[in-house]
């Protein structure tokens, strides 16, 4: 393709997705504001769930032909169940596995110009079917050759190439994903929540992240050290000499599909073990390392059966059954291009909010919501905590099983009356959280697929026991620290009053309070002028709503507001002039 064509190309690509959000926006502008003024809510609420199900259908078309960072965007919303109908998320679920593979030989043709070489040096086999297809690049098995093979100690591998031209693409979509944000910024039904040009900053950061592979290998490096001496992980091995910003060759660490049921029991493998095993390693990532796989989706995470040794004993995860055999594996994360990190701040508000959670304290919970971040410190708590208590009183403590028994109606009910008072909060999100929750939310979907009566209370309570445990320790220590400090300022105070009782008596001390006040005499005038400000524009407003009715009356009003408006603005011009 020329440099004309592709520019031409990529123009109507950028006016094709400013031109979906726009039709969407006037639809949503039309729906959800228009007709509720005229007294038609009813027609809007009527309509949302097939409204909302042929947006879904659209996006999901717009993305298969684009591909790009639009498949992205449809994966983010899939894994939104938190803020997203059903009839958006359902919709978007499997858009990962519909991307088209590139041809062959324009794989080869980066590949090569990537490495350097052609792939018959640089490899001793590579397979032209690629193993996956993603919306940023595809896999493709290959074996090292026998020199690399000595020098690595690998030999069957795994190559990734980035698709070609892929930058370009992904410039151009966020060129209009940041136009698109700027609209959002005009709708105040999302711009009081939610600060869309930051999100779609942060989005950009990852997603230029994502294709430099040596980025995503110095990830895996890290991603590896952390659980170096956990028998529970593994990770790929990374091929150096192999690998660029656009090619990554890693050790293939193919293994059983996580959500592959039939074949994790094939293998004596318990899947409600495996997903027991994936939240716990998913809660150290997050509060033990601070450095979380923000994708963790069924093709990013294989369960590696563990053999059993000489002695019979096993390292990984697993129970034994019945039989007395042994399910041992090992989690194998792959695809380190989309990581989270956690600052400090971040974490402390999250172990509040795992403890709350765990002990079911409503309180705690709306502590925790403004200590991240998501609930602004001037939010009125009270009906949340109200809320917040019945929901823990009704449905607290209950696994996916559990709940499914509810009648429905009583579902309904509870989250109609919840979901109208936590709208009318000043909910936000952090510009953090974005990856966190993406990863929150396929974690908690894997493990109820896995076992339907996984229950994350469970989950969540021992180790909540465990930082509820450190977090005793450190207050502990503060509370120790704390009464030293208090111990030793007892100590030197009475000396301390003796001193100033003697300069006292001997008439050395002296007080100054001309300063204060002249302050008191500036903080008088500047409240005198601000009420001056605030009469004149109730003068005026109320004026200017009683001219039609009584124009009189109006006319005077606003004429008389002049005299506040001139206190306000010369008041302190004369008071500097003294």
């Amino acid at each position: 393709m020329t440099d004309a064509a592709a520019q031409g190309a990529h123009r109507a690509r950028y006016r094709r997705i400013l031109s979906f959000a726009g039709r969407e926006f006037l639809k949503i502008w039309w729906f959800e504001l228009v007709l509720p003024r005229f007294g038609m809510s009813g027609i809007a609420e009527r309509t949302r769930g097939q409204r909302m199900q042929r947006f879904a259908r659209r996006f999901h078309v717009l993305a298969v032909d684009l591909g790009g960072l639009m498949i992205k965007v449809g994966q983010f919303m899939s894994s939104r169940l938190d803020v997203l109908p059903p009839e958006i998320t359902k919709e978007l679920e499997g858009l990962q596995d519909e991307v088209p593979a590139v041809p062959t030989p324009e794989i080869r043709a980066l590949a090569e110009a990537e490495l350097g070489i052609p792939l018959e040096r640089a490899y001793a086999w590579f397979d032209e079917t690629p193993v996956a297809a993603a919306s940023l690049g595809q896999v493709h098995r290959a074996r090292l050759s026998a020199l690399d093979a000595a020098d690595t100690g690998l030999e069957e591998v795994v190559v990734k190439v980035q698709r070609p031209g892929i930058g370009d693409i992904v410039a151009v979509d966020l060129a209009a994903l940041r136009r698109v944000a700027r609209w959002l910024t005009r709708v105040r039904i999302v711009a009081d929540r939610v600060d869309a040009p930051a999100l779609v900053e942060e989005f950009a950061a990852t997603s230029l992240e994502e294709i430099d592979y040596l980025h995503e290998a110095a990830n895996a490096e890290r991603f590896r050290e952390n659980f170096a001496d956990d028998p529970r992980i593994d990770t790929p091995e990374i091929v150096w000499e192999r690998s660029t910003r656009r090619v990554l060759t890693l050790s293939d660490v193919t293994a059983i599909k996580i959500n592959d049921t039939h074949a994790l029991r094939a293998a004596g493998i318990d899947p409600a073990e495996v997903a027991a095993v994936f939240a716990e390693v998913m809660f150290d990532q997050v509060f033990t390392h601070r450095f979380v796989h923000a994708d963790p989706h069924p093709g990013n995470i294989f369960v590696t059966p563990v053999p059993s040794t000489s002695s019979g004993t096993q390292a990984g995860a697993g129970t034994q059954d019945g039989s007395g055999t042994q399910g041992r594996f090992r989690l194998t994360f792959i695809d380190f291009g989309m990581m989270a990190e956690v600052p400090d701040s971040l974490r402390d508000g999250l172990r509040t909010l795992l403890i709350a959670v765990a002990g079911r304290d409503s309180r705690g919970l709306v502590a925790a919501a403004q200590e991240i971040g998501v609930l602004l410190p001037s939010a009125d708590t009270a009906e949340l905590e109200r809320a917040l208590t019945a929901l823990f009183a009704r449905f607290g403590g209950m696994g996916f099983a559990e709940l499914s028994t509810v009648d429905p109606r009583e579902f309904r009910d509870f989250a109609e009356e919840f979901g109208d008072m936590v709208r009318s909060l000043p909910l936000q999100l952090p510009e953090n959280m974005l990856l966190l929750i993406r990863a929150v939310s396929l974690t908690s979907g894997m493990c109820s697929g896995l076992d339907p009566a996984f229950n994350v209370w469970d989950a969540a309570e021992p180790y909540a026991g465990r930082l509820l445990r450190d977090e005793s320790g450190n207050l502990v220590q503060e509370f120790a620290g704390q009464a030293m400090d208090t111990m030793t300022t007892t100590w030197r105070l009475p000396g301390r009053i003796d001193r100033i009782i003697t300069r006292i008596d001997d008439g050395n001390v002296s007080f100054d309070t001309s300063r204060l006040e002249r302050r008191l005499d500036r903080l008088e005038g500047i409240a005198r002028r601000i009420a001056s400000g605030v009469l004149f524009a109730a003068m005026l407003i109320g004026g200017a709503l009683l001219v039609p009715s009584l124009p009189p009356l109006g006319i005077t009003l606003i004429c008389v507001s002049v005299l506040p408006l001139l206190h306000s603005l010369f008041a302190g011009v004369r008071r500097r002039s003294r």
